[in-house]
């Protein structure tokens, strides 16, 4: 393989993650749009079609870091464009999975579509992620990215730890889980699949909190030395 190949395709992987993002909530946000005119069918296929999508786009994530690493070829391009796409793809999903899309309605008799309450009256969220936790992955991403934002501009190299690369690998496994089961009546009504689905968005969210102390650690110790050197 040539050298300029090996310099092309993590870049190219990257893009890719970003094209596959924004394709990804086309389709949901159209395919699955309760008032689109769709019928159950094809918001079901579309939902399938989107889950695919999501996996694909999760695994150009990492290959690129894994490519760059291993042939010694990280760039500038890469150290912006990579998490910028990352943080598309997980925050853009959860978004759309707290969003009024998977917001569990039923047509009325005049043509309208009625909220289906659960039996302490609140409403059911087919994805079974709640505005909650999308606000506490979309907090965690905004205080590490601006940690790491100081950090750069203090000369100091503060790529990702352990820690990020397992809160990627639960969001990554959560998100696509949660659109299956959201799309598809059979894992919808099975308990297995609703306990399997919450047992991934708990696990991500719980992990996703986790993930930034290490950060907050390592940026109070390295500002600590850069201040003892001042």
């Amino acid at each position: 393989m040539s050298d300029q190949v090996r310099r092309t395709l993590p870049n190219l992987l990257t893009v890719a993650r970003v094209l596959l993002a924004v394709g990804f909530f086309a389709i949901i946000a159209f395919g699955l749009w309760p008032r689109s005119g769709l019928d159950s069918g094809l918001r079901q296929f579309w939902g399938n079609v989107g889950v695919v999508v999501f996996v694909v786009a999760a695994l150009t994530d990492f290959a690129d870091g894994f490519l760059a690493r291993r042939w010694g070829v990280v760039s500038v391009f890469g150290r912006v464009m990579d998490p910028f796409g990352d943080k598309l793809l997980i925050i853009g999903t959860f978004v759309l999975l707290s969003s009024p899309v998977f917001v569990d309605v039923q047509a009325t008799p005049a043509g309208g579509l009625d909220l289906i309450p659960d039996v302490n009256g609140r409403v059911v969220m087919t994805s079974g992620v709640p505005v909650w936790m999308t606000l506490v992955i979309l907090g965690r991403e905004l205080l590490v990215t601006s940690i790491r934002g100081v950090m750069e501009g203090l000369g100091i190299d503060f790529s990702a730890g352990g820690s990020g690369k397992w809160k990627m690998v639960l969001q990554s496994i959560a998100a696509p889980t949660a659109l299956f089961v959201a799309v598809n009546p059979f894992a919808l009504e099975s308990s297995f699949w609703t306990f399997l689905r919450d047992g991934f968005v708990w696990a991500a969210v719980v992990v996703t909190v986790w993930s930034a102390l290490p950060y907050l650690m390592r940026a109070r110790r390295l500002v600590g030395e850069v201040e003892s050197r001042s």
